[in-house]
């Protein structure tokens, strides 16, 4: 049978042997104030500190910061209360019950502020992390509650006695939980090593940007496998065990799993052969559009639209796809144009590669040019060709802006742009004849 521990009667039954007046309880109190003053001021200025630098921070790092600042109090106050305790006890006699008390409350802070510090630096201050917020920290009261009472030892050992055996391996409720506990910090830790790997490996410049990709992706999986290893035998659980899983998941991959297996292999290979990257407009499957995210089994395709199609990996390997930007961004843009029989060629296109050429986002090497395409019924056909420095801002809009400039330059010019015509003559009878012109 566990021994129960209540901290705060015995702290009322030390204050009521001793004596509120002695001493030893007003040193006590002292250390706390002292301790909590000083953590406060220090607070204080690596607030004001961080405050001052927030303006030209990343939202990573501001968050990062914001974080530690919230660390920074409870952490000192609980240095400085340990500390004033072990000078106590070399000065005088105890008991330092108060001292134990507020020791465990600041470390409960502390314990709240570094988990929720951390789930918002891994997953990138999401929203169903401030939701959760109130309720980590009323789980984490209730725990150091339940301890500081003695009520704790108590229900760790009921769920102690809440076991059964799986071969020779004794597993217990409590274990469970423990093992649950065990990966879940030690995965947050991985993440969270993880996230600070592809924050730096990001900014990197020298390296392409999907050999970044790629190491990112290899250093989070290989910490997440690192991190079940490592928890697993903090409670007790054989690694061997594993080996029936790994069994399991054999199998499976080559039944069922096999297009999400196909599929992760494909993005390392998307990735390490550098055929597709982020930012290239291709058109795959009569999709097109811009990659906007690569990840282990999809592509993010964002066509002009605004639509967002997720592509498998293994499409783009046995697919055939065309990179419009694999070696140059930009693409060729046909505008076609009509103007009537008579007009100045010459003229016409010589305006149309004038409005090219001041127009942004039209390239000045291959240099545009105005092209006669064919003689038509109506008009003369011409087309305006020319390269397109950013074809991912679409097209639409760039030919909105060219077909009104040609159209006022036209007018000033005295070109006419032509409609469908037909001569239509109606035969009465004897030898007169009337025409009318539709």
């Amino acid at each position: 049978m566990i021994e129960k521990h209540n901290l705060v009667i015995e702290l009322i039954a030390d204050v009521q042997r001793v004596g509120i007046h002695s001493a030893t309880f007003w040193w006590q109190l002292a250390v706390v104030a002292v301790a909590l003053v000083v953590a406060g001021l220090i607070s204080r200025q690596v607030r004001r500190k961080v405050a001052a630098q927030a303006d030209t921070a990343s939202s990573a790092l501001r968050i990062g910061r914001e974080g530690l600042t919230r660390i920074w109090f409870p952490l000192n106050a609980f240095l400085l209360v340990k500390i004033g305790h072990l000078a106590l006890q070399q000065s005088m006699a105890g008991p330092y019950k108060l001292l134990s008390l507020a020791a465990l409350l600041l470390m409960a802070m502390a314990n709240i502020r570094v988990l929720v510090y951390v789930l918002r630096h891994v997953f990138n201050n999401a929203r169903w992390v401030q939701n959760w917020e109130r309720r980590i920290a009323l789980g984490v009261w209730v725990l150091y509650a339940l301890h500081i009472i003695g009520v704790l030892p108590e229900i760790t050992e009921y769920l102690d006695s809440l076991a059964f055996n799986v071969g020779k391996t004794h597993i217990s409720l409590l274990t469970i939980i423990y093992g649950l506990f065990s990966v879940a910090m030690t995965m947050l830790v991985a993440m969270w090593i993880g996230r600070e790997a592809e924050r730096r490996l990001m900014k990197s410049e020298t390296l392409d940007m999907n050999v970044r990709v790629v190491m990112v992706k290899v250093i989070q999986s290989a910490l997440v496998v690192l991190a079940v290893i490592v928890a697993l035998p903090l409670v007790g659980i054989d690694l061997t065990v594993l080996s029936v899983f790994g069994g399991a998941i054999g199998i499976g991959l080559g039944f069922g799993l096999q297009k999400i297996a196909s599929n992760y292999v494909s993005g390392f290979i998307i990735l390490l052969d550098r055929s597709i990257k982020l930012g290239d407009m291709i058109q795959v499957d009569n999709r097109t559009g811009i990659i906007r995210g690569l990840t282990s089994r999809y592509v993010v395709l964002r066509s002009a639209d605004g639509t967002e199609a997720l592509i498998p990996n293994e499409t783009l390997v046995t697919s055939t796809v065309v990179n419009q930007s694999y070696t140059d961004r930009s693409i060729w843009v046909g505008l076609p144009v009509q103007v009537a029989y008579g007009t100045d060629l010459e003229l016409a296109t010589r305006l149309l590669a004038e409005i090219a050429r001041a127009h942004p986002r039209v390239c000045d090497t291959p240099e545009p040019g105005g092209f006669v395409a064919a003689f038509a019924d109506s008009g003369i056909n011409l087309t305006l060709g020319f390269f397109l420095r950013d074809p991912e801002n679409g097209q639409l809009g760039l030919k909105h802006e060219l077909n009104m400039a040609i159209w006022k330059a036209f007018q000033q010019h005295g070109i006419e742009i032509p409609y469908p015509r037909r001569d239509v003559y109606v035969h009465q009878a004897g030898d007169a004849r009337q025409a009318e012109t539709f």
